[in-house]
């Protein structure tokens, strides 16, 4: 694995380019988010998927979300009704990851048996500049192992990871708090899991 420190404000265009390259010859990267570090890959690339299904331990049942760039970009990969989006603009960017019902541009490998999903718009500059980069969706589970505690010392993620995943963005000490998950696919909004987003 490759270990390269990304500036956390002022990502350097070169370290992107390296993680796009990484994403596109379809490996798998750790990265910053807004709440603890990600593991994830190209959205549209079912042998990386299956990778991280692989390392996460199998459970397709289990959701991988995946982070966009905008609200805009979410309405290509799911069905946000208006109540959806006043929540969403409210609350995005930011930590949360929000259930919506699926369009068919979602892979069939991501669903499994069910008609949602899970997309999340980071408040984290990395992220936005690699999506801004790629131009694709990135999937986004937490970087760390079945039974695990979240990670946030970049040592343990090299460590953790160093013979499973391609390249390590390296943005200094991550979070411990995940995202707040939120299902929107009924009339009203269900918390799903309380993280770091206020409810």
């Amino acid at each position: 694995m490759k270990r390269i420190s990304i500036h956390p404000k002022n990502p350097q265009g070169r370290f992107l380019k390296t993680a796009v390259g990484v994403l596109r010859d379809g490996g798998l990267i750790v990265y910053p988010t807004d709440t603890i570090y990600g593991l994830g890959c190209d959205l549209f690339n079912k042998h990386a998927i299956e990778k991280i299904y692989q390392i996460k331990g199998n459970d397709k049942r289990k959701y991988l979300s995946f982070i966009c760039s905008d609200l805009k970009k979410i309405s290509e990969y799911a069905y946000v009704s208006n109540a959806a989006y006043k929540i969403m603009r409210r609350l995005l960017p930011g930590p949360y990851t929000f259930i919506l019902n699926a369009t068919r541009q979602v892979p069939k490998v991501l669903l499994e048996k069910r008609k949602t999903v899970g997309i999340r718009v980071p408040d984290n500059a990395v992220c936005n500049a690699l999506l801004a980069e790629f131009g694709n969706p990135v999937i986004s589970t937490s970087a760390c192992l079945p039974g695990q505690d979240y990670i946030g010392d970049p040592d343990v993620i090299e460590s953790t990871f160093t013979r499973k995943v391609d390249l390590f963005l390296d943005a200094g000490p991550g979070g411990l708090e995940p995202s707040t998950v939120v299902d929107l696919t009924q009339d009203e909004p269900v918390l799903i899991r309380p993280g770091k987003g206020k409810v």
